[in-house]
């Protein structure tokens, strides 16, 4: 069971995990040793996945955002494992969701421009067949955050 500071701690690691054990451990109202020891708690008990660093996308020129709609006709095992290497063999793909309804996955592109996505199409249809596909770009991104609520742990 997390306790309440056990549910800051992850929101404040959510939100900078750079900030020192001291900084947090002042935040929390508890001694740097036991603010450590919490942290690595956590890690231990799977809560903290793993630390990243975000980058910023527009500096490294990839600002353009397609969403992919995909529809297959197949659902077997062998057909999922191809989609699977598929989508993890191209990078620009960072996000592959399965859905429910009408729609079977949903794909978050990232892409240096709108152009480039004829190329990463061609790249995942040449690996995998699909009954449908369609792309919809992103105008604006109005919220995107990588936190999550931690309160329902």
């Amino acid at each position: 069971m997390l306790d309440d500071r056990d549910h800051q701690l992850l929101t404040l690691l959510q939100d900078d995990a750079d900030r020192s054990v001291a900084e947090l451990a002042e935040r929390l109202s508890l001694s740097p040793s036991a603010c450590s020891r919490r942290i690595q708690r956590l890690k231990d008990e799977g809560y903290l996945a793993r630390r990243v660093a975000l980058v910023d996308r527009k500096r490294i020129n990839l600002p353009t955002t397609i969403f992919v709609l995909v529809k297959t006709a197949r659902h077997e095992k062998g057909w999922l494992e191809e989609f699977h290497q598929a989508v993890g063999a191209i990078p620009e793909i960072v996000e592959v969701h399965r859905l429910t309804g009408n729609v079977d996955y949903i794909l978050k592109i990232v892409l240096p421009n709108v152009e480039h996505y004829d190329t990463i199409y061609k790249r995942l249809v040449s690996k995998v067949s699909l009954a449908d596909m369609s792309a919809f770009i992103s105008m604006e991104t109005v919220k995107s955050l990588t936190a999550v609520p931690t309160r329902y742990a």
